[in-house]
This record gives C-alpha cells, sequence and structure tokens, in this order.
C-alpha cells in the first residue's frame, strides 16, 4: 500500500500512514491517492469499508469477483473495474490480463491490483516528479491512468502487427504446424482484446456525455480523448482479425495445394505401373517354363518385345502426360 496526499497549500506527501487519510478525508481542498498493490484482501477491505464506507456491493466487486470493463454510480463515488495488458505477450488467454479496480470520489482515488501495473507506477512517479499534476484533481488523475492504458493496448497491437506481417510472408513458403497455432494464438488474442477494449470503450463513453454528476464538463473533454483513442484502437483489432483470418485462409489453401500435388504424383505414379501391372498379370511371365504349345512366346525374341514394351510405355505415358500438362 502506498499513500499521496496534497494538501491545498500545494505540499504533497507520499506515505504508508492511513491516519493521514482520515485527518486529510474530509478536507474538500485536499487530494488523496491510495494504492493498493497487491495487499491482503481482508486488509483491503477494512481500509475500503471502515476508512472510505464504500458500499460492501462495490468491495465485493473489487476484491472478490472479476469483472470485464464497467462501471458503477455509486452517489457521492464511482466504481471502475478497467483491464490492462501485458504489452510485449499475446493475450491469448484472458486470464493473463489484469484487473485494476478504482474507486473515484470528488477528493481521492483508489486504486486496487493484485499485480504490478505499469501505468499506475508511471502516472504515480510523473506526480511526484511534478507534483502539479495533483494538484490538478482526481479525474486529471484518472485520465492519465486510462490514458497508459490505452497505450499498452496499442503497443500490444503494434506487435501482434509486426506478427501478422511476418506471417503474411511466410505462411506461402514454410506453411507448417509451429505457424498454424502462431496464426490461432494472434486470432485468440485479438478476440480478447476485443473483448476488454469494446466494454471499457463504452465505459469512457458514459464518462464522457456526462451521465455522472460528479464529472464536470472541463474533465469530460478527457475522457473523449481516451474514448476516441479506443475507436480507433477496436478499429485497427477489426483489420487485424481480417487479415489473420485471410492469413489462415491462404495457410490452408497453400496446405491443400500441397496435398493435392502429392495425390497427383502418388496418381500418376499408379496410372504408370498400371499396364505393367496388367501385362506381368495376363502372361504370368513365364517365359522358361512354358508347354510345348507356347513355345513361340517363351523364346528370346518375346522376352525382349515384352521388356521393350514395359519400359517403353511407362516413359511414352509419363511424356504423354507432361505433354498435357498434368505434372
Amino acid at each position: 500500500m502506498r499513500i499521496l496526499v496534497a494538501h491545498k497549500d500545494k505540499t504533497v506527501i507520499e506515505t504508508t500512514n492511513l491516519e493521514a487519510v482520515r485527518s486529510s478525508l474530509n478536507d474538500q481542498e485536499s487530494l488523496i491517492w491510495v494504492d493498493l498493490d497487491g495487499d491482503p484482501v481482508d486488509e483491503s477491505r477494512r481500509i475500503l469499508t471502515e476508512i472510505f464506507k464504500f458500499h460492501t456491493l462495490s468491495v465485493d466487486d473489487a476484491l472478490v469477483e472479476r469483472h470485464v470493463p464497467k462501471i458503477d454510480d455509486w452517489g457521492n463515488y464511482l466504481y471502475m473495474s478497467l483491464v490492462a495488458v501485458n504489452p510485449e505477450q499475446p493475450l491469448n488467454d484472458f486470464n493473463k490480463s489484469i484487473e485494476l479496480d478504482i474507486f473515484l470520489g470528488l477528493n481521492y482515488i483508489v486504486t486496487y491490483h493484485q499485480e504490478e501495473l505499469h501505468s499506475v507506477d508511471l502516472v504515480w512517479n510523473n506526480i511526484l516528479r511534478n507534483e502539479s499534476h495533483l494538484q490538478r484533481g482526481s479525474m486529471y488523475i484518472i485520465y492519465q491512468i486510462i490514458d497508459e492504458l490505452a497505450n499498452e493496448y496499442m503497443k500490444l497491437i503494434d506487435f501482434l502487427d509486426i506478427r501478422v506481417e511476418e506471417i503474411e510472408d511466410t505462411v506461402i513458403d514454410k506453411p507448417d504446424k509451429k505457424l498454424l497455432e502462431e496464426i490461432f494464438i494472434i486470432k485468440r488474442s485479438l478476440l480478447n482484446l476485443r473483448r476488454i477494449i469494446a466494454p471499457q470503450r463504452e465505459t469512457l463513453n458514459k464518462l464522457s456525455r456526462g451521465d455522472f454528476g460528479i464529472v464536470s464538463q472541463k474533465e469530460r473533454m478527457y475522457f473523449r480523448d481516451v474514448y476516441d483513442h479506443l475507436v480507433r484502437v477496436h478499429e485497427i483489432i477489426e483489420s487485424l482479425r481480417d487479415m489473420i483470418g485471410g492469413a489462415l485462409d491462404t495457410y490452408l489453401s497453400v496446405v491443400n495445394n500441397q496435398l493435392s500435388n502429392i495425390m497427383k504424383t502418388l496418381t500418376i505414379i499408379t496410372t504408370l505401373f498400371m499396364p505393367l501391372s496388367f501385362l506381368t498379370g495376363f502372361f504370368g511371365m513365364n517365359f522358361f517354363a512354358a508347354g510345348n504349345r507356347l513355345n513361340q512366346w517363351t523364346g528370346a525374341s518375346s522376352f525382349g518385345v515384352v521388356m521393350a514394351v514395359m519400359i517403353c510405355l511407362p516413359l511414352g505415358m509419363f511424356l504423354w502426360m507432361r505433354r498435357r500438362d498434368w505434372m
């Protein structure tokens, strides 16, 4: 747990002492940010219910249940559930995403997450370097956090976009099982990212259109900016889904063509040896032990004729098939 408190005299205190929260919570000119970073559930519940007096249902939403992005209005505060991603690895499993729960009031912010979040750390450090950011209010800080989440979505999309281009370049020359597995990993990653972006975009839309009384007209413009960012992200995701779907179709087409070539080769081999099988089956190849009445068929000349036919017939069929462009 870590705490930032900005007083009306523009002093900013970083601490872990909850007494600083209690003494400043009723001061509307102060701003408090409490970041519960991997704290035990029981301790986090005590802070949320006893100090901030949040409703037990919203506390359970944050500490117990897992949600897609959403926002709830509890009168004097908002509860938001947002989702962060790791921009350096595919999101083929939705459980690899990280949930960020936010309680937002006029003069306080409470963030809760069980894993380290780069976006939260970045905004926290920016405030310590430039304390005037904290003086701009709780809504501006939330805007910065959500904007950093959107930047991480974009970095993940750039990563997936590069892999899709590489797949398109190699799918014709080297269509193997490893490539097929990566195609499906990217398809699942884009689907999971879409599951995140669509409801989070709607959450930002609610914040930007004035559905909540604690968000002023000036502050709505910040959320409108992030909303537009997420709209572009969603459009790029749809474009990448079309591209990876096309890569999958190309992969299946190339594999089918390879299979057709294999079947054609086997068919040609079978066809070439079919007349030989007929000849050997019909004559029985009894050149050296025939009856007296068939001696004329077992001489050296007959043997030479049959051997010539067996050599020339497959060769002639091979040249004929080449002439018709069957192989």
